[in-house]
Order: C-alpha cells, then structure tokens, then sequence
C-alpha cells in the first residue's frame, strides 16, 4: 500500500474527505521524524513506538570485495510496534506462512 492508498483507505474508514486526510498524514510524517531527531520518541499506544537508538562503532565487510571497513557511529530510526499492532499482524489470515 503506498500513501495515496493509505489515504483513500483511511478516509473510507473514517467516512473524512480524502484532501483532510492527507493534509493529516502529511503533518503527521513530517512531525514524527522531527520529534524523534530531537530525542523525543513518539509512542502511540496499541501502535508503537518510533525513537531514535544509537549504534556504536563496528567493523563491517564491502560485500562486494570482502574488503573490512569501519562503520561509524550513528544515531538510526527504530520502530518498536505495539501490542495490538502484534496481535493483528499475528492473528492475521492474510499473511500464509512459507
């Protein structure tokens, strides 16, 4: 599903005209990110969680040559879903395992 989907889909289920909810999702994509670049994580319950971890300093492989590099420190989006967000995902007939 892409975002034009996302937004028909959601202004069906919530019975709100499609222009509405994309200027919603829009500022909600654009606040989410900003929060958590400023160390604020943003929790959404039943949802998630998106945050901001830091991963240290590593050695790493070119996969490509083998070649060792450095990897350096950095600061990485992380989403941790939610429990209802789990559940439905688990209790789902949509996705068939292989």
């Amino acid at each position: 599903m892409n975002k034009k989907e996302l937004i028909d889909a959601v202004a069906e289920h919530v019975e709100l005209p499609k222009a509405t909810v994309a200027k919603v999702l829009s500022g909600l994509l654009d606040v989410i990110p900003m929060a958590v670049a400023a160390g604020e994580p943003v929790a959404i319950v039943g949802f998630g969680t998106f945050e901001a971890a830091y991963r240290q300093a590593r050695a790493g492989r070119n996969p490509h040559t083998g070649e060792p590099l450095k990897i350096a420190e950095t600061w990485a989006p992380k989403f941790s879903p939610g429990s209802v967000f789990k559940e439905t995902v688990r209790t789902s007939n949509v996705l068939t395992s292989a």
